[in-house]
């Protein structure tokens, strides 16, 4: 939201510099999130002064040229070559000096500089009204009134308006503070908390009258809930023309476009006040009727922006006796609005439910300033006010009469707030006790009402309009941001209390492994749940049935809840590589959702890991080694025995998202799926390079731990010893199956098994492969001998040769 300086100090009368002002409001709440200057002529007109042309004569390698000499106020005349048919001699002209720096219409900057036309000398440049951003008109240079002084600097002469824009990132609970009266409002507050009392100005409507009653607009809400507050009147006899200048440089400094003087007067107060306001074409109100109602399902309607929208049957419509004119709170129609050619207009000020104005705005993908406002919830009460300002505004912008009574529905009252504040209460949230009169002034500056007063608390009427503050922790809230969070002294005592939480809670075993695979090079990301329901079409696993669907989605592609993390993770990755960051680690913990019908929906949560590009950056010293298969193995082991998991079992995948790839499982519970991920799916994402991707079902995980015994024992004092085999096998042998033999032939005393190395290929026989196997041998209890040690070695070789046909080479 933007707010100016020069508008906000029509309110309140204040010498604060902007840079004071934004930090006491980003300390209010309303944080600045940028201060920007503007200026109604970009550059000021900065070194433009008047000049005197003295002589003007024809160029003489130029027809349509002129030389001329001008006068600026300085010692010597200069010389100026100029193109413009209207120069001449004693006129009073804007020349811009040596060194001034100008702007096109677009915003580009260009210099002034010394230099020669057609071999004639020129020292600066007599400018047209375009070239200097005082219009648009450039059929000659602009002739100044022959009385103004020479040397004088022409940014005087011209009322251009130099402001500071307050950039405040408002939270959406702040609907009080959506235009210059509520920043203003706020200020206020923040200033006599600082002993700085000035006094709010308001614009007054005293001066409003009905002029006649030769046009009446009937109004007709037939939907009370969803237009609480209707109010509207009609002004005749005005003349559509452009907004004078101090208008289009208000709008202009918040980022608006002036249009015609009518619709800048909505949309100066709609600022101004936070009451949005709509103008009608009063002759293309068909019955002189207005009608607040929904349509049914499907009717056409176009739209200001030349859009045609099928309306929903909960969409509320300003209509006239045949057909529907405006998106209540929303968007005006194509053929209602005020054109050049109107005389006559019904003004409406509404109060329209913020729900439905929010469905409504976001079935339709409109987004307007009105929306903003009506959807957070606007003042019901200051509708009639704003309507006769901007009536009274209109009047002066356009001249004309009011031409009816005020018409204003309002059948029941938005009704204030009752809330009751307990001293011990604000001491207990708060952590310091603020006196009973500082919060007694607090709130009264915040034009919420002390009812009553007791020892123990206060009894408090809440304006309507501060729809965020309705329990005595909002109330606490306000007291404690207009005192200044900063004024909080940090306590010397510290209090702690003893946990006694599970070590096993999920959090806690998060942090072990998200702090393991950081260790590892990994990055966490998080992922948005919302995601495209095309996604399902990448695998048979996943079914559009299993979709949750959202009921008002941001977008197509943010229109169900994932049923998967593969998608996601992919385009980060994908973001990464067309950034040139190839060489990636990512893991995540997160949620998927699915629907299974008859409104059942379940939730599992879930780790990811993806794992592409090279495992290391690039060394003069050691080759690039592509991540792979087997790394990603590695990792998740990893993860699992940090868990304490072990004795699991591994089984070829059953799942279409990988070309390849295991599924690791302990008993009945399937822990982890892993593999790469398939080419057709990596193409929808334009990833070219291979990405290994691992799903840990963390709910089996959490379970898994929760029943983990751990034991500890102490080191055994005696040492290990080694033996290799070189052992030649069929080449369908897994190392596996020699692992498990190994395990079953000696259980006591073995203690490791390691593949260190395989061979396949020459000098040795076809269908055979070699593998190097290391074990590890301990007696806890004493050092073993060589005949030990044989005795072992010899049982596991004749197992390996018995039951796997194996050789040793």
């Amino acid at each position: 939201m933007k707010i100016s300086y020069n508008w906000l100090k029509q309110f309140i009368k204040t010498d604060w510099t902007p840079e004071q002002t934004s930090e006491l409001l980003t300390d209010l709440g309303l944080e600045v999130e940028g201060l920007d200057a503007f200026q109604s002529v970009k550059g000021g007109l900065e070194g433009v002064v008047v000049g005197e042309v003295l002589t003007c004569e024809k160029h003489p390698n130029a027809d349509k040229l002129k030389v001329t000499t001008v006068n600026i106020g300085e010692a010597e005349p200069i010389q100026i070559v100029c193109g413009a048919p209207n120069v001449a001699a004693g006129q009073k002209v804007p020349v811009a000096t040596i060194g001034t720096t100008l702007y096109t219409e677009e915003g580009e900057a260009w210099t002034i500089k010394k230099g020669k036309i057609r071999g004639e000398s020129s020292h600066g440049m007599i400018c047209a009204e375009d070239e200097l951003g005082l219009g648009k008109s450039h059929d000659g240079i602009l002739v100044l009134d022959e009385n103004v002084v020479v040397g004088t600097a022409v940014a005087e002469l011209f009322d251009i308006e130099n402001d500071q824009v307050f950039e405040i990132g408002l939270t959406p609970n702040r609907a009080d503070a959506m235009s210059h009266l509520g920043t203003a409002r706020d200020l206020k507050a923040g200033l006599a908390q600082k002993d700085i009392n000035v006094e709010l100005i308001t614009p007054s409507v005293s001066a409003f009258g009905v002029d006649s009653r030769i046009l009446k607009i009937d109004v007709d809400v037939l939907n009370k809930d969803l237009a609480p507050r209707y109010c509207g009147l009609t002004i005749s006899g005005i003349k559509v023309k452009p907004s004078p200048s101090w208008l289009q440089n208000r709008l202009k400094a918040i980022g608006l476009s002036p249009i015609n003087n009518i619709v800048d007067a909505t949309n100066y107060v709609l600022h101004d006040l936070g009451q949005p306001l709509h103008a009608f074409d009063a002759a293309k109100i068909t019955g002189n009727k207005i009608e607040v109602k929904t349509l049914p399902e499907g009717t056409k309607f176009v739209t200001l922006d030349g859009v045609e929208r099928e309306l929903h049957e909960d969409d509320l419509m300003i209509c006239d006796a045949e057909k529907p004119m405006c998106i209540a709170g929303v968007f005006g129609g194509a053929h209602s609005g005020v054109s050049e050619g109107t005389t006559s207009i019904f003004l409406e000020s509404a109060y329209f439910n913020p729900v439905s104005v929010r469905k409504t705005a976001k079935r339709h993908a409109l987004n307007t300033d009105a929306s903003f406002r009506f959807e957070r919830g606007i003042d019901p009460n200051i509708t009639e006010y704003a309507l006769k300002r901007a009536a009274l505004l209109i009047q002066e912008l356009a001249g004309g009469e009011i031409t009816s009574d005020i018409v204003d529905f309002y059948p029941t009252k938005v009704k204030d707030f009752e809330v009751r504040l307990s001293f011990d209460n604000a001491k207990k949230l708060i952590g310091e006790e603020i006196p009973k009169e500082v919060i007694k002034r607090i709130l009264s500056s915040l034009e919420i009402k002390i009812n009553n007063v007791t020892e123990t608390g206060l009894g408090l009427t809440v304006p309507a309009y501060r729809n965020d503050v309705q329990r005595e922790a909002d109330i606490i809230e306000e007291i404690l941001r207009v005192y200044g969070y900063n004024n909080i002294k940090t306590t010397e005592k510290l209090n702690a209390s003893i946990s006694t939480t599970s070590r096993f809670e999920d959090y806690k075993i998060q942090n072990i492994i998200g702090n393991q695979l950081a260790s590892q090079g990994f990055y966490e990301i998080l992922s948005n749940s919302l995601t495209t329901p095309n996604y399902v079409a990448l695998s048979e696993q996943l079914k559009e049935e299993h979709n949750i669907s959202m009921l008002n989605p941001l977008s197509g592609d943010l229109s169900v809840l994932r049923q998967s993390l593969l998608f996601s993770g992919l385009e980060s990755i994908s973001f990464n590589i067309n950034r040139k960051r190839g060489d990636l680690k990512f893991f995540e913990f997160g949620k998927t959702y699915h629907g299974y019908g008859d409104d059942k929906r379940e939730e599992f949560k879930h780790l990811s890991l993806f794992v592409t590009g090279n495992q290391s950056a690039e060394k003069w010293h050691a080759p690039s080694k592509r991540s792979d298969f087997f790394l990603m193995k590695g990792l998740i082991i990893g993860i699992l025995e940090r868990l304490g998991i072990s004795r699991i079992k591994e089984t070829p995948i059953a799942n279409d998202l990988f070309s390849e790839g295991l599924t690791i499982s302990l008993g009945k519970n399937k822990l982890v799926d892993f593999g790469i991920v398939k080419k057709q799916i990596l193409k929808h994402f334009d990833i070219s390079q291979e990405v290994i991707y691992a799903d840990f079902n963390w709910d089996a995980i959490l379970e898994v731990v929760k029943h983990n015994k751990i034991k500890f024992k102490a080191i055994p004092k005696f040492q290990e010893v080694r033996r290799d085999f070189a052992l030649l096998l069929d080449e369908n042998v897994t190392f596996e199956a020699i692992y498990k033999l190994a395990k079953q032939s000696e259980k006591q005393i073995l203690k490791d098994v390691n593949l260190f190395d395989v061979y396949q290929g020459k000098n040795l026989p076809a269908g055979k492969k070699s593998y190097a196997v290391s074990f590890t041998l301990l007696d806890e209890n004493k050092t073993l001998n060589d005949k030990q040690i044989d005795k072992i070695m010899k049982k596991l070789q004749n197992s390996f040769e018995t039951q796997l046909g194996a050789e040793l080479r």
